[in-house]
């Protein structure tokens, strides 16, 4: 799911979608308009899903996709390599999720943990 908004109307830590690829703002920079042209903004962005920078330069007045971005509770079920089977704690559905290796020691079954969902996407969201 998408909302379209201004890029005027754009703050850091917030998402945009870049690439068909949901992604995180770290910076915005907007220049003025010039005698013949439009102000501009430059969005430098990480991606959620794949860690990557991207960075685009639009129109402050041009539209562009934001995600709606969810973070949801899980209970960890039950762990078999390196996958995680998760019980959702709003809707009770199970899902399953690859645990990366910088969180294999804090997934343990019967723990609560913490996961973002966007566009079809999901990934473990522990802090």
């Amino acid at each position: 799911m998408k909302v379209q908004v201004e890029v005027k109307e754009l703050k850091e830590g917030k998402y945009v979608i870049v690439d068909d690829e949901p992604c995180s703002i770290k910076s915005i920079s907007k220049s003025k308009p010039g005698k013949h042209g439009s102000a501009k903004a430059r969005i430098d962005v990480i991606g959620l899903f794949d860690n990557q920078k991207r960075s685009i330069v639009s129109p402050v007045s041009d539209k562009i996709y934001v995600p709606i971005v969810e973070r949801k509770n899980a209970q960890v079920l039950s762990i078999s390599g390196n996958v995680a089977q998760l019980m959702d704690m709003g809707d009770f559905s199970t899902l399953e999720l690859a645990i990366p290796d910088q969180y294999k020691d804090r997934v343990l079954e019967g723990e609560e943990v913490s996961y973002l969902t966007a566009m079809g996407k999901m990934k473990f969201d522990l802090r």
